[in-house]
């Protein structure tokens, strides 16, 4: 049994992993001597595309119905052609008991959630990044302040381990995020 050292995924043979797709062996596969078996018939035709000679059948139809010739166009009476007269004038009216889904405001808006961040599967508390530290399923998208980690003035050295400034996922400086794909910054 071959296990893959990133996922522990178990398989019996293969070169990569079935599941993550990791390359499990760097060397190169060996090369084996290939004869031809004497007793196999060859085909008889020389290579796969060679052209063929064929005829047309004269009295076969090419198509399933013959083309049609100039004919006059006769108008059918008895069918509906699916048109209404004009409807004429019509009183239109609002309708007085009809309820429209809509309140009436009252000039209070709710406010928009900041701060930390529940995770809505595992219930854990973080303060940064769009992915739960602990299950990794997305949060809530909705933050207006920014987390005090990541309003520090200056960049931090290649490796270390900050926000991204797009989406505040924890990443590594000099990387690109985990989650969007942006570099995030490293001090030169």
């Amino acid at each position: 049994m071959i296990i893959c050292p990133v996922c522990e995924h178990q398989q019996a043979q293969g070169t990569e992993c079935e599941v993550c797709g990791k390359k499990l062996f760097t060397t190169a596969p060996v090369a084996v001597a290939v004869a031809r078996l004497p007793e196999l018939e060859q085909t008889q035709l020389a290579g796969g595309r060679a052209p063929v000679q064929t005829a047309a059948i004269p009295d076969l139809e090419l198509t399933a119905q013959q083309p049609v010739q100039n004919v006059a166009v006769q108008p059918v009476p008895e069918l509906d052609t699916g048109r209404a007269a004009a409807a004429g004038n019509v009183m239109v009216a609002p309708m007085q008991e009809m309820d429209t889904g809509r309140a009436i405001s009252d000039g209070t808006r709710t406010a928009v959630p900041s701060g930390p961040v529940v995770c809505r599967y595992c219930r854990n508390v973080q303060d940064i990044g769009n992915v739960c530290d602990r299950c990794g399923m997305r949060l809530p998208k909705v933050r207006l302040t920014q987390p005090e980690a990541s309003a520090a003035s200056g960049r931090v050295q290649a490796g270390a381990r900050t926000t991204c400034p797009k989406c505040h996922t924890p990443g590594y400086a000099g990387r690109a995020c985990v989650t969007c794909s942006t570099v995030i910054p490293a001090a030169e």
